[in-house]
């Protein structure tokens, strides 16, 4: 799914927009063990509660595609065949009503999720008449070109609320605050199936991860049966490294910037271009980054063995998961340099007198402490 087709979907929790009537879901305690179940009705909500509970889940489809958003794909053999396939279309079709399906799902998730904590496993469904778009692009609310049926869920931590004073204006008194659980944002979840070309598409379903470093694979596995690539943080750390071992001896700044340059430009052309689908960079475009910052050829058999190593040989990877195109630093163990990442040219590095230095040109606006300083 790309950014619009997520975007559309999202716009849909909203009270006045959503077709979903009921939240399913079950406690789970520290013990891996189901405290109650409840399925509710949103209609006998207050409007606020209503609008809440669809603030939660719609977080589910939040965050950054390619790092807190992924892509989940099923082979065409799970599709006509597996029980994890059939388990999610039968909790779709039925939409959440196929009891044996609901309960077999939270089982599942129970006893593969590595959480601490007491959670929440939240599903909801959804049925939405797709507005149909000429080939101009404009919208007709009152053409509908298909209903896409889909169910989500939402795993949330839930968590007490710290001791405090609470105030109750009708007993005109002061009271320790009553010890309610708190849910708290998604931590994990899905959506199922994948809203594609703005159609659906059963061979795919949108995963996401609020946390970047942990992208829970053991709740994948259990779910879908499949891998998923490696957490966000994981692939930027790893390419880092493979980057400093290639480059080696002739690791410098200026081969740093290079790297970082390309890609950043690579993101914002992406961008200036409004392309739909999220930019992904194939091994040999990394290749080519990385011969033209000077990795020699004898390095590049390296490369090739560690890329298939680490990602796997066909796997292309987001260039917002090796490159913040926002920010660039330069640390030292006493001092760290945020750099605009379109002046790079304004560090350099150099060794005066035996001893090395970073030198930041600096010809006006400086600031110490929020203080105007002269330079002399």
């Amino acid at each position: 799914m790309n950014e619009k087709e997520v975007a559309e979907i999202r716009r849909r929790f909203r009270q006045d927009k959503s077709n979903i009537t009921h939240i399913r879901g079950c406690f789970v305690n520290e013990k891996r063990e189901i405290v109650s179940e409840f399925n509710q009705s949103l209609a006998l909500m207050s409007q606020e509660e209503s609008e809440m509970f669809l603030s939660v889940i719609k977080r589910t489809l939040s965050g950054t595609i390619g790092k807190n958003l992924v892509d989940i794909s099923f082979t065409t053999q799970q599709v006509v065949d597996s029980e994890e396939h059939k388990l999610l279309m039968e909790l779709k079709n039925s939409s959440l009503k196929d009891e044996n399906a609901v309960q077999t799902f939270f089982q599942h998730v129970i006893q593969a999720l590595a959480i601490e904590g007491n959670y929440l496993i939240l599903l909801a469904h959804d049925t939405y008449d797709i507005p149909y778009r000429s080939q101009d692009g404009e919208k007709q609310d009152d053409a509908s070109s298909e209903v896409f049926s889909y169910i989500l869920c939402s795993i949330c931590s839930i968590k007490p609320p710290q001791p405090a004073l609470s105030y109750y204006v009708t007993e005109n008194e002061f009271h320790n605050r009553k010890a309610e659980w708190i849910v708290s944002a998604p931590t994990l979840g899905f959506m199922f199936p994948a809203f594609d070309d703005r159609s659906a598409n059963i061979y795919n379903a949108l995963y996401y991860s609020h946390d970047i470093e942990d992208n829970h694979a053991e709740f994948v596995d259990a779910v879908f049966k499949t891998d998923i690539p490696m957490p966000a943080a994981a692939q930027k750390e790893v390419f880092q490294s493979l980057l400093g071992d290639l480059l080696a001896d002739n690791c410098s700044y200026e081969a740093v910037l290079s790297v970082h340059e390309q890609i950043r430009q690579m993101i914002e052309e992406h961008k200036a271009n409004k392309e739909e689908e999220p930019l992904a960079l194939s091994k040999s475009t990394v290749k080519s980054v990385l011969k033209s910052c000077g990795v020699s050829d004898s390095s590049m058999i390296a490369f090739d063995e560690k890329y298939d190593a680490e990602f796997g040989a066909d796997t292309q990877i987001s260039p917002h998961n090796i490159v913040d195109a926002k920010k660039f630093e330069v640390r030292t163990p006493d001092v760290t340099i945020h750099v605009n990442p379109e002046r790079g040219d304004l560090v350099e590095t150099r060794v005066i007198n035996g001893t090395k230095y970073i030198l930041i040109r600096a010809d006006e606006g400086v600031e110490v402490n929020g203080i105007n300083i002269h330079i002399y």
